[in-house]
């Protein structure tokens, strides 16, 4: 049974050009970070930022206006809907 992977025994290699390398090599040395350290805080604050984006919903002022008038409005079932319930309510 192996136990659950803690921060360091996971893994993750990458391929990337010399060029690329040398950017992130420097890019870390001016945070005075490992270069590891430096790649795994970039990967976590971007793929926190991805997921908050396709997770959250961004309305405007007139969706907003809209969304919550919606809520505020009392719900009216329409005819499909009321013989549907009665026809279920029956059948329980």
């Amino acid at each position: 049974m192996n136990p659950t992977p803690t921060t360091s025994d996971a893994r993750l290699d990458l391929r990337m050009s010399a060029a690329d390398k040398e950017r992130i090599v420097r890019a870390a040395s001016l945070r005075g970070l490992p270069v590891a350290a430096f790649v795994r805080e970039a990967a976590l604050r971007e793929s926190e930022s991805v997921m908050n984006a396709a997770e959250s919903l961004t309305l405007s002022a007139e969706e907003s206006r809209r969304f919550l008038q919606a809520l505020d409005t009392p719900f009216e079932p329409n005819a499909k809907l009321k013989k549907a319930l009665a026809r279920i309510s029956g059948a329980a």
